[in-house]
């Protein structure tokens, strides 16, 4: 493949390459030498649950990966511990080497589902930091002053608006622009609200004498309600572990104007193959049509070209035809009457009573295809019904 061919790739669903020019000479450089480049993501494993949001740079590694190179995936359970304040009005709470490390591990599970395992280097901070002295420290920080790190947007707000500013904030940084050291990174994968951590990670090299890594930014993709990015405290995101079903309904929901978006930052579909559907859809195609394929594409991602042909088959027959799911979960109940906010919530259909009255009062909540519009209402069970809320949560009930 052509070194065009390549960056063609590469540049798919990306906003920035710092500097691009530079990646181009080691694109060369490695097929000269038949060197792989060293593709690096770190992670900090504060919380376990994945998103495909957070998978838009694995989904580039992996596009390296095709490519002939090695991903290294960084776990940082050093600066896990201290939390990225980017983007942080207020510090993030401290956690355990124990939690982190046990949170890690699950989160490797999930990258799993798009990186080659074959391909992939898991390296931790805990490999190198504990060999640093105090006066490694002090060498580090000595080639960085104050004004530096005020320009960076969240330190400079939260000194502005009289917000606490702690020393290990400032250092967090340092810490991840030495990991590019540690590991020789040839190329950073990270969000464009990383640009300043990834871009010390190219100042660090130069400190060291070393060849300066590669920053390839990446947007934040936007949740499924279009307005604000993928957020699991917004309930707008597709989780990794959805099952194909509930990753399949929850792309035919997204707007219309995401569905390029989705093909270029949560597929492997072709640069030019998606060039052909955004003509398509401007010549005036059904988007429902382009976004069936974007959800067939994205649940076979993650679980196989056959689950997305399965998944689409029980849309059509739960969406289209008004049927209830070939499968669904089974809630046994001990006691006949009941209040159907308790047992919205207690089932699972709902995180909590208040959600279930929202929704109960929304008209989303039905018992055997009978709407349920009263928030108070106490139902006598006998024998097996079948409860929907929203749609697609399905359960049926046992007395």
């Amino acid at each position: 493949m052509t070194i065009e061919e390549q960056l063609k790739i590469i540049k798919k669903g990306v906003e920035e390459i710092v500097p691009e020019d530079e990646l181009i000479q080691k694109l060369h450089k490695a097929e000269r030498t038949g060197k792989p480049l060293r593709v690096k993501y770190g992670i900090d494993p504060t919380n376990y649950e994945v998103h495909i949001g957070h998978l838009v740079p694995i989904r580039k590694m992996r596009e390296f990966q095709d490519l002939g190179h090695v991903g290294i995936i960084i776990i940082g359970n050093c600066t896990a511990q201290i939390g990225d304040p980017t983007g942080r009005d207020e510090s993030r709470p401290s956690l355990t080497m124990e939690k982190v490390m046990e949170n890690a591990e699950k989160y490797m599970e999930q990258l799993y589902t798009v990186l080659d395992k074959t391909k992939t280097e898991v390296r931790y901070q805990t490999e190198w930091f504990p060999q640093l002295t105090m006066m490694d420290v002090v060498r580090i920080m000595g080639k960085y002053t104050l004004a530096q790190f005020m320009a960076h947007d969240t330190f400079r707000k939260r000194w502005e608006s009289g917000q606490p500013l702690f020393m290990h904030e400032i250092m967090y940084p340092i810490l991840q622009g030495y990991d590019s050291v540690a590991i020789q990174a040839d190329v950073e994968l990270g969000a464009t609200e990383q640009k300043f951590n990834l871009l010390n990670g190219r100042e660090m090299q130069k400190i060291f004498g070393q060849e300066q890594q590669i920053a390839i930014l990446s947007p934040i993709l936007m949740g499924t309600d279009g307005i604000h990015k993928m957020s699991k405290s917004l309930g707008n995101y597709i989780a990794i572990f959805d099952t194909p079903q509930d990753k399949y309904g929850k792309v035919m929901s997204i707007p219309d104007k995401l569905i390029i978006n989705y093909f270029n930052y949560a597929t492997k579909v072709h640069p030019d193959e998606i060039i052909c559907l955004k003509k398509e859809l401007d010549l005036g195609v059904n988007p429902k049509l382009i976004k069936h394929r974007l959800a067939r594409e994205i649940v076979g991602l993650y679980h196989g070209e056959q689950a997305g042909i399965e998944a689409e088959e029980e849309f059509h027959r739960v969406f289209s035809n008004k049927d209830i799911p070939t499968e669904i979960g089974v809630y046994e109940l001990n006691e006949k009457r009941i209040w159907l906010v308790k047992l919205l919530t207690d089932s699972g259909l709902t995180e909590s009573n208040g959600e279930a009255r929202r929704m109960i009062r929304q008209g989303a909540v039905s018992i055997d295809n009978e709407k349920i519009m009263d928030e108070n209402f106490q139902y006598d069970f006998s024998g097996e019904r079948v409860i929907k809320v929203g749609k697609r949560k399905f359960i049926k009930i046992k007395s």
